[in-house]
């Protein structure tokens, strides 16, 4: 698992390029959960993409998700540690982010149609500011209702609100 620009480098030091730091930490958050998985990288102008593709991720994704939260993370402050570069930094593990962010669509068009069947707030269960983004992105387009966060970390939800008649 161990890349060959990590071999080179002196115990403990991270490669100089973003994309390999964040396979380097990935690699070896693995190796310390002792996982056997690969790490593929995508990188573009705006994102750097690490997916880890095996059997039996649960244990690198976590409860709610939150060991994968904090391990991406950690590679986004690894990743830019030093530079004045900024790119958004996603891991995902057996396809984890994408079936998240199709639950939290679900979740969101439902409190949206209770919003506008009750005329009334909805709010959901907290959630981190990920999270919270795609929810504001997935209903911004939605006629009647408007969406906005509340509360304090790490209890911060998002309530969806029907729009009052002007």
């Amino acid at each position: 698992m161990t890349s060959p620009d990590a071999a080179a480098s002196p115990p403990g030091a991270l490669p100089e390029e973003p994309g390999q730091r964040v396979r380097a930490v990935v690699e070896r958050a693995l190796d310390a959960l002792e996982i056997d998985a690969d790490v593929v990288i995508e990188e573009s102008d705006e994102s750097i993409v690490a997916r880890v593709e095996g059997d039996d991720l649960g244990l690198l994704i976590g409860r709610h998700g939150q060991t994968i939260d904090a391990l991406q993370l950690l590679c986004y402050r690894a990743a830019f540690r030093g530079t004045g570069e900024r790119k958004r930094v996603t891991v995902d593990a057996a396809g984890y982010r994408e079936r998240r962010r199709e639950i939290l669509c679900r979740q969101a068009d439902s409190a949206a149609q209770r919003a506008l069947q009750s005329g009334r707030p909805s709010e959901l269960e907290p959630m981190t500011a990920q999270e919270r983004r795609v929810v504001h992105d997935h209903l911004k387009e939605r006629a009647g209702v408007e969406t906005y966060s509340e509360g304090d970390e790490p209890d911060r939800r998002v309530v969806v609100a029907p729009l009052l008649a002007e």
